[in-house]
């Protein structure tokens, strides 16, 4: 197993943070097999989606209506809102597997490989890959 750890610096900006172009460089000439991303987060997710044509800004304002930013949750340390952050795994989960094919992730034409980060009070995530070559 090839295996390597990412930071992505968040500036503590909640939102998706794109690591499509990182996962590419990761698998680029290692051929067929599987590739693991895996966010070592309580309050982050993955999410394979479209960026860039108004999708992040509706995930976001879809994950407050399900997750209101207030302080009706039992967790209620750090930010406001901070105890949803500790729910985001009900949209996104903590990892993804992705088919690689010669050395090439099998998105689709519009998908990215995003970290859904809605916890302002982080500015660096840490997120694992892993490609098992097949």
């Amino acid at each position: 197993m090839k295996t390597t750890e990412l930071n992505v610096q968040t500036a503590r900006r909640r939102g998706l943070f794109d690591l499509t172009d990182a996962c590419e460089r990761f698998v680029a000439g290692e051929g067929d097999g599987l590739l693991t991303v895996f966010v070592p987060h309580a309050t982050a997710g993955l999410a394979i989606i479209e960026l860039g044509a108004g999708s992040d800004a509706d995930l976001m304002a879809t994950l407050d209506r399900l997750l209101p930013r207030d302080d009706r949750w039992v967790h209620r340390h750090g930010s406001p809102g901070h105890g949803a952050d500790h729910l985001v795994s009900i949209v996104a989960a903590p990892s993804v597997t992705i088919p690689v094919v010669d050395g090439r992730l099998t998105l689709g034409t519009w998908q990215s490989i995003a970290l859904l980060d809605p916890n302002q009070d982080n500015s660096l995530r840490s997120v694992r890959l892993a490609f098992i070559a097949g």
